[in-house]
């Protein structure tokens, strides 16, 4: 026996105004249950995941009527919680705790009138004590973090921006064919030079998208899951890693993360390597953390990261596609479930014209804090040991 996807809910996503965080998640559970078949009554279990806001909790089983819930909790690992809160719903089904269990992540950081910059901005009070020590340096933001994350992977290993710059230019070709993606006019290398610093070595390119709504999914046991609406996505392994690096002289903050540890675990429990890997969905806040993680999975050694993705590898046509539906840089920034929901409308056959021509083995991942929290995951359309 194994667990599988079953449902896949997803709201209007980017610039959506007038739901909040709870109705949007109730929208998303709605719809992942319908995609599969289901009511709200055949769930047993519900996983929630808020955004920024810190909403919805688990008020939102109250709001969509549901009762007699056999598992019922709120995951947070920041971008690694919905492959935890995954890992977590199969765990359930395998060992008999629930039978079919939702995992929802909403969040609606925008505001009208107010630009996407300003969505996670922190207020100037909140700089104080010891915490006022980075600000004063100029650490006063999540992308400068990254940015000295990726500074430090350039120091090291000679990465240039030219190559996270591939990144982007590859994920946005992605999203040119994803009609949901908030960004689909393709980019040149030169677009992506030309884009103004965030944070140097950071353009506007190489950063995330901020996005509204809501993202849910079903997951049941493999043997229910045939009898289903849709076509399963089984899951096939799973893994975390949260490495605890210091940011600090001589620790490894910048230069591997707990893709890993949490991936050697997945590929693990799947019984697979790399070469079995077919396509990636992999969490892109900036394009530094394609290009970290493609280097800790193992699709590359340690250092060619760039090399690898200047090769063509991850675009269309490539070697191995990545983030193919445009990824958080170019399509929506759901956190964790962004490359969730493209892995499960890829191992369904649904991508339309972006959709790759090996759908085998999907790995996806998930990353958390700043390089804090990692968590990955081995899908497929094929049950396991099939």
């Amino acid at each position: 026996m194994g667990a599988s996807i079953v449902g896949l809910g997803m709201t209007e996503l980017g610039r959506v105004y007038g739901r909040s965080p709870r109705r949007l998640a109730a929208d998303a559970v709605r719809l992942a249950v319908a995609d599969a078949g289901l009511a709200l009554g055949d769930l047993d279990g519900l996983l929630v995941s808020h955004g920024m806001g810190g909403s919805p909790g688990i008020e939102l089983a109250g709001a969509l009527g549901l009762r007699d819930l056999r598992l019922l909790s709120q995951v947070n690992a920041f971008g690694a919680t919905a492959g935890a809160m995954l890992s977590y719903a199969a765990t359930a089904v395998l060992s008999g705790t629930a039978t079919t269990v939702a995992c929802v992540f909403a969040d609606a950081p925008l505001k009208p009138k107010k630009s996407a910059g300003s969505a996670y901005n922190r207020d100037a009070r909140e700089w104080y004590g010891f915490g006022g020590m980075t600000a004063a340096l100029g650490l006063r933001s999540v992308n400068s973090f990254y940015a000295l994350a990726a500074q430090r992977h350039m120091t090291r290993y000679g990465t240039t921006s030219e190559q996270l710059g591939a990144i982007a230019v590859s994920t946005r070709a992605w999203a040119s064919r994803n009609p949901l993606a908030q960004m689909r006019d393709p980019i040149t290398l030169e677009d992506h030079q030309a884009s103004r610093w965030v944070s140097e070595p950071l353009h506007l390119l190489d950063c995330c998208l901020v996005s509204n709504g809501a993202i849910a999914v079903v997951v049941t046991g493999a043997d229910r899951a045939r009898d289903l609406a849709r076509p399963p996505v089984h899951l096939w392994g799973w893994g975390q890693g949260h490495p605890g690096h210091r940011k600090e002289r001589g620790s490894e903050y910048g230069l591997t993360t707990g893709a890993a540890s949490s991936g050697a675990t997945a590929m693990k429990m799947a019984g697979i390597t790399t070469d079995d890997v077919t396509a990636c969905e992999l969490y892109d806040c900036y394009t530094y953390t394609v290009l970290v993680s493609l280097e800790d999975y193992g699709f590359c050694a340690k250092g060619e990261g760039g090399a690898f993705a200047a090769s063509g590898a991850l675009g269309p046509g490539g070697s191995l596609p990545t983030n193919t539906g445009g990824g958080q840089l170019s399509a929506y920034y759901m956190w964790g479930m962004t490359p969730v929901s493209e892995a499960v409308i890829q191992a369904r056959g649904d991508g339309g014209e972006r959709q790759v021509p090996a759908n085998d083995v999907i790995l996806v991942s998930g990353n958390g804090g700043i390089l804090d929290h990692h968590s990955t995951l081995i899908v497929s359309p094929h049950e396991k040991g099939a």
